[in-house]
């Protein structure tokens, strides 16, 4: 059941109607009424068979405007890569023992996680913790790499990974309530176009198939393609 607050903002929204950029970014600023500095986010229903490894889309992203919120970076790197990691600002140095930690008690305390190369074959064990998360490191999210100082700046620069679930549907928050118009369009028209660049070859059709931003408890606004 929801709250009079939603009941009351979804009356602003047309859910028959397909919105331009600039009237769903207005009217989603206009529908995010909690007291905090709610998140905006933008879903994306993709024309991709998600069970075909060739049909996944995923991709990285550096918001023109940030998205509002500076990430925890766990850097697991080899011992004389430390000084590295922790110049170009990693949060926490990912060691072995670290690991172990994470592998007894399955808590995580950081957003995103970069890696060596030479790091990646202790950080197996760890898989089924950071994958479901979305957070084991990975090649092409640029998130393992021996240039460890590029990595860490960059994501704590605010650099995104995004991908498409089990459903095919994608989802990523491009800005916070507290952001201009102006830069949550330019962050939307960003992640939108880089979506659009990742079509699958083998994806047939309608590629984007809906977008819809919101706030973080905010009604959906449909948006044009």
């Amino acid at each position: 059941m929801h709250s009079k607050r939603f009941e009351g903002v979804k009356q602003l929204v047309d859910k028959s109607k397909k919105y331009s950029i600039d009237e769903a970014i207005e009217l989603v600023k206009k529908t995010a009424t909690a007291k905090y500095d709610e998140s905006i986010e933008l879903h994306v229903r993709l024309g991709v068979d998600a069970t075909k490894s060739d049909q996944q889309v995923r991709g990285t992203i550096s918001f023109p405007h940030g998205v509002g919120k500076t990430k925890r970076v766990a850097a697991f790197v080899e011992a004389e890569k430390e000084a590295d990691a922790k110049e170009a600002g990693a949060d926490l140095i990912g060691n072995q023992e670290m690991i172990d930690k994470i592998a007894s008690t399955g808590v995580i305390d950081f957003d995103v996680a970069v890696a060596t190369p030479a790091m990646m074959p202790k950080l197996a064990k760890l898989a089924r913790i950071l994958g479901p998360r979305g957070i084991m490191p990975n090649p092409k999210t640029d998130t393992v790499s021996p240039n460890v100082k590029k990595m860490v700046e960059e994501q704590k620069a605010g650099k995104q990974s995004f991908k498409n679930d089990k459903d095919g549907n994608l989802h990523q928050v491009f800005g916070r309530k507290s952001f201009s118009n102006e830069q949550l369009k330019d962050n939307l028209v960003t992640i939108i176009d880089a979506i659009r660049r990742l079509k699958p070859s083998s994806s047939k059709g309608i590629f984007l198939k809906s977008i819809t931003i919101a706030s973080s408890v905010g009604p959906g606004i449909k948006v044009e393609g």
